[in-house]
């Protein structure tokens, strides 16, 4: 019986380890059930090997209490394992802070196996050792019986919360855990601690083979760990060289008693030879007809993402009926993604909902769909079981049996969504979201066509000829703009660079005469020529906006980047509006941040954007405030600030600030001069770098204008 008990211990090490490292590999070793699952079977494999080297009288005495102790301890680390294991995949929250304080004197007891606290000495008993437990052995029970009432705590709270293709994972372990570890906890501790009979220990850690099973059959069946085809495909090559092997050794016995007259110990070798050559060259194709075996038993479920392409794309051309397209293409999706529901919610042009999907599919009520349809959630593809629990798009998505909602955007709008329920084998799998995901465009383009065909046909009846005129109106009207844009623009460019030689001289002068290179002047002149020269500077710098506006138009507008201490920067651009800023009786609060790091920008650009900031929050704040400036460091970007307590801007006008020539209607009673360029070059440098514009503002309390540029 020991050689039986050994071969099927020997089945349960390697497929625990084989699962641990299916787990681990390609990325799985970052996800905490995997790691735990990985050390729970280190753990078990050497509880299985310390508990046959613990029953063997043939081995030293000091060897066999070594591996006694090991024995309890490896056990109770795999207990703690298991307890951790479950939980996490169980996703029980109720009582993880439990479990934290719990984790440090169970490791402790642990440890304490190795002494004779728990395990005092050894003894023989007919073919095995037989332990003298220590005084403390009752710790080591009560941590055992500890951990199981967490563990049947976590399954059934688990059972009772998930749903979907988790709660089949929790199912499976539970029907292994709760066939194999009854069995075990008798025959390991609870016999021979009040029998005295440890011959029974033999068979104690055999009953894992059930666990395994079902571990196997969990990853089968409903993808636990996501290792299904290095599962499968292990199962293909143990077939295919176990047929093989078969096959070797009836030939081989064949050919040497029969053919040869010689005994299997006297096989000829070349025998050998020509028989493993004819089995390499067939392994192929035994291998392939155990792939269409094990395809068809696992993988019936599968499909070919060329093929499902090329279906839909014939179907999206079926017709021109918007509803009947939508319900073909639902049938389409449910039977190749095994989608217990398919079905869209599009909103068409006239801000009519339509809904339309597989027969039978559950009608979504009116708030969830526009919930759906809201802009805030173009995040892309939306899976509910990914969502926070306490997220309200997952509850409308649990709600509604949706499991997957792939937004259909056109020109950044959400026109509707695509709707899946959960999958009625398993569960959804990285290619089908891929696949899904894939599909996007196409489905959008299919849509627009029809709505755009529906609204043709609308129109055709008794409006064709005035679609002609009115066609050929605007093409002349778009002419004639395109023209007078042209005009404008050269204009633009021209006067920019025709008026920023003059001023540059203007400035350069006045710049000598503050320096006193022309002689002496007084306060009130230096006050006055400040004065001039911060107008002209500002001249310089609305020209540059400008010639940058032209840039645009022509193609020309490019970014140049350079290291750039950007700290630096910001003190100069502030210390230049310093003398403004104090004749309007104006404060800037900045405190440069020591050590900020180098970041690569175009720095021409930036100051361009931190001078309009800052000169917009001067002009439009009262006399006598604080203009608050901050640049500041966080993980992966920096942002930086310009806070003012001005006029603020009205709310519904915020969304067109960043346009080009767009000024607030407060903006242009207080400051009838500005152009309306400053803001849209702001947006487009800050574009440009990779970034993200700030904003938020408060009519008559003030606004904050900033960015957030990437740090690399």
């Amino acid at each position: 019986m020991r050689d039986l008990y050994i071969f099927i211990d020997l089945i349960i090490i390697v497929g625990l380890i084989s699962l641990a490292i299916g787990s681990l590999v390609r990325g799985g070793y970052k996800i905490k059930t995997n790691i735990l699952f990985a050390l729970f079977s280190f753990f078990t494999g050497a509880w299985i090997i310390s508990n046959h080297l613990s029953n063997d009288t043939t081995i030293q005495l000091n060897l066999a209490l070594f591996a006694n102790y090991l024995v309890l301890a490896s056990s109770l680390a795999v207990s703690i394992l298991l307890m951790q294991f479950i939980i996490s995949l169980a996703e029980v929250q109720k009582i993880r802070r439990l479990i934290t304080f719990s984790l440090p004197p169970l490791w402790i007891i642990c440890l304490m196996c190795f002494s004779s606290l728990v395990v005092s000495g050894i003894r023989v008993q007919s073919n095995v050792y037989a332990i003298d437990f220590g005084p403390l052995v009752w710790l080591y029970a009560f941590a055992i019986f500890y951990i199981i009432s967490i563990v049947v705590y976590g399954l059934i709270n688990g059972l009772k919360y998930t749903k979907g293709i988790k709660r089949r994972q929790l199912m499976s372990i539970s029907y292994g855990l709760g066939l194999s570890l009854p069995l075990i906890v008798l025959f390991t501790l609870i016999l021979p601690v009040f029998t005295g009979e440890f011959s029974l220990t033999e068979f104690g850690i055999t009953p894992l083979i059930i666990l395994v099973l079902s571990l196997y059959y969990g990853v089968v069946k409903y993808r636990l760990f996501d290792i299904k085809m290095a599962v499968v495909r292990t199962i293909v090559y143990v077939l295919s060289l176990g047929s093989l092997a078969l096959v070797y050794v009836l030939v081989a016995d064949f050919l040497s008693r029969v053919l040869l007259n010689r005994s299997q110990e006297n096989t000829i070798s070349p025998v050998n030879i020509m028989l493993t050559l004819g089995l390499a060259f067939f392994f192929q194709p035994i291998r392939d007809f155990f792939d269409k075996i094990t395809n068809k038993i696992f993988y019936r479920d599968s499909y070919v993402p060329a093929e499902f392409y090329a279906l839909l794309s014939k179907t999206l051309t079926s017709t021109t009926d918007m509803r009947n397209l939508l319900s073909k293409v639902s049938k389409l999706i449910a039977d190749t993604m095994k989608s217990s529901q398919v079905f869209f919610v599009v909103n068409l042009d006239n801000n009519h909902t339509i809904t339309s999907g597989t027969v039978g599919y559950q009608k979504i009520p009116k708030h969830d769909s526009d919930m759906l349809l809201d802009t805030k959630l173009q995040f892309g593809l939306i899976i509910a079981s990914t969502l926070n629990q306490n997220d309200p798009v997952r509850k409308m998505m649990v709600s509604n049996q949706i499991e997957i909602a792939l937004p259909l955007n056109r020109d950044g709008l959400v026109i509707g969504y695509l709707c899946m329920g959960e999958h009625e084998a398993s569960n959804y799998n990285s290619r089908d979201y891929k696949t899904i995901s894939t599909i996007s465009d196409e489905l959008v383009i299919a849509i627009q066509n029809i709505m755009s065909v529906q609204a043709v046909r609308d129109l055709n009846s008794n409006l064709q000829q005035k679609i002609q005129d009115a066609t050929k109106e605007l093409r002349l009207s778009n002419s004639q703009l395109q023209k007078l844009d042209k005009a404008k623009d050269e204009f633009l460019s021209l006067a920019s660079h025709q008026l920023r030689t003059p001023l540059t001289s203007v400035k350069g002068y006045l710049s000598m005469v503050l320096e006193g290179d022309v002689g002496k002047i007084t306060k009130t002149q230096r006050r006055m020529l400040k004065e001039a020269f911060s107008s002209s500077e500002r001249m310089v710098n609305l020209i540059n906006d400008f010639l940058n506006i032209s840039r645009l138009q022509t193609g020309k507008f490019s970014i140049e980047k350079n290291p750039v201490n950007l700290s630096t920067v910001v003190e100069q651009e502030l210390n230049s509006l310093k003398n403004s800023a104090i004749s309007k009786g104006l404060t800037f609060i900045y405190k440069k941040p020591t050590d900020f790091p180098i970041v690569n920008i175009d720095e021409s650009k930036i100051r361009q954007v931190i001078m309009n900031y800052a000169d917009n929050a001067m002009y439009y704040s009262p006399e006598g405030s604080k203009i608050i400036i901050k640049l500041e460091q966080k993980p992966n970007k920096i942002i930086f600030t310009v806070k003012d307590s001005g006029i603020g801007v009205p709310k519904s006008e915020q969304e067109h600030l960043f346009t080009k020539f767009y000024r607030a209607s407060n903006a242009r009673r207080q400051r009838p001069d500005g152009t309306g360029v400053g803001l849209f070059l702001a947006k487009k440098i800050i574009d440009d770098h990779d970034g993200q514009l700030i904003f938020d503002s408060v009519e008559g309390k003030g606004s904050t204008f900033g960015f957030e540029l990437p740090l690399q």
